[in-house]
């Protein structure tokens, strides 16, 4: 059974590899010429994520490349402010790591390479209701499933689904390198009402990444190709918030990494049609940075494939099945990615501060107390925790 994948980020390698695991011919088409190795940004692996890692055998490389950020450091006033973030993170996931976007696709990637068929620098033109696939270099070949792991902006969604909305929730995030000399394992920020800029350098490797956020009530015009236009919204937001953030700004014309995005959920009652369903950020994304997006990603390949060896196959058993598994978790990510994105970017003064004392209440607590407190809420900090990994190698075993 012949099943072509778009994208070869997260989901899209994840899911390849567990579906030639599972006995499926699986070819996995991606636009970009290469992956991409220029770090990108800090993304969060949780509990369910590390165990499906685990599972691929993948876990030490993964963890050879933390971040290895385990402090805050607030810049108020002239005066700054030390955060534990060991703590929190302890507090939020039973098994967390934080690692750069490319590093973690390359990671994935390795894992099935040799098994699956990689096309880079194509794209697919059309899809046909029989699984003919024309793709843009115009080549034509048939395929029995098709899925789309392609991102907030799938390709794939707008050609099975039409023009799908990506709901606005107020926000945009920017991640660009920079240089600087900053301590690794550091994480300075600086905080205004309706902004948050901050810059980090990892233990591991020394890049240094800023990452910035902003609230606006209505979407700014821009394409989201047009990066001249991007980066000159970014100055324009940021400008003059500090001395430090204009020395980030002013490397932003040569920065190696260039990310902006607004922050948007796509909310659709169904992910399938036909031979052809989505995965990761492109069916749910519950909005990048606030979400946990990437360990929704993450297991959502994993289950998807489970279902469909489960399945012997039949997307027509297959496909429901992936989605009832899955819609809870997706909706209870989109609520907790707008409680979020409120919460990390202070809309007051009076904001900002309680942000910053909540976290050094958090850091100063003893790891067993903070940890107990937020086991009590499964819907708010310990929401991504509460994903379940399902055995599907036990569960095809037993219906084979």
């Amino acid at each position: 059974m012949r099943i072509l994948i778009s994208g070869a980020s997260i989901a899209g390698p994840v899911l390849a590899y567990w579906l030639s695991r599972y006995g499926f011919a699986v070819t996995v088409v991606e636009k970009a010429p290469a992956l991409r190795k220029t770090g990108g940004h800090a993304v969060d692996l949780f509990r369910p994520a590390m165990d499906i890692s685990e599972k691929m055998g993948v876990l030490p490389q993964i963890e050879a490349k933390i971040t290895g950020i385990d402090q805050m450091v607030v810049h108020r006033r002239g005066r700054l402010v030390r955060i534990d973030l060991t703590k929190i993170f302890q507090a939020t996931s039973d098994r967390h790591v934080e690692i750069m976007r490319d590093d973690l696709s390359e990671i994935y990637y390795d894992a099935a390479a040799d098994d699956v068929e990689y096309l880079f620098g194509d794209s697919i033109a059309a899809i046909a209701d029989d699984g003919t696939v024309t793709f843009e270099s115009g080549t034509e070949r048939r395929f029995d499933l098709v899925v789309g792991a392609d991102g907030l902006h799938s390709n794939v969604r707008r050609l099975v689904f039409g023009q799908v909305e990506e709901h606005f929730v107020g926000a945009y995030l920017t991640v660009f390198s920079v240089e600087g000399g900053l301590p690794p394992g550091e994480f300075h920020t600086f905080l205004q009402p309706g902004s948050m800029a901050g810059a980090y350098r990892t233990r591991y490797s020394g890049d240094t990444r800023a990452g910035m956020f902003f609230r606006t009530e209505q979407p700014i015009d821009y394409h989201y190709r047009d990066i001249a236009r991007q980066k000159e919204i970014v100055r324009e937001r940021f400008g003059g918030l500090a001395p430090e953030v204009d020395g980030w700004l002013a490397t932003l014309d040569h920065a190696q990494t260039f990310y902006f995005d607004a922050i948007s959920q796509i909310r659709m009652d169904t992910w399938s049609r036909g031979r052809v369903t989505l995965v990761g950020d492109a069916g749910y994304c519950p909005g990048p940075a606030v979400g946990g997006s990437t360990s929704l990603a993450v297991l959502g390949a994993y289950v998807l494939a489970g279902e469909l060896a489960a399945a012997g196959g039949d997307h027509t058993v297959a496909f429901p099945a992936y989605e009832r598994e899955m819609i809870d978790l997706v909706r209870r990510s989109r609520a907790f990615a707008l409680g979020a994105a409120k919460t990390i970017i202070p809309g007051s003064k009076f904001a900002a501060w309680g942000l910053v004392a909540g976290a050094r209440l958090a850091g100063a607590l003893p790891a067993g107390v903070s940890k107990a407190l937020a086991k009590l809420n499964s819907k708010g900090v310990r929401m991504h925790d509460s994903m379940v990994v399902r055995d599907y190698d036990a569960i095809v075993r037993a219906r084979a």
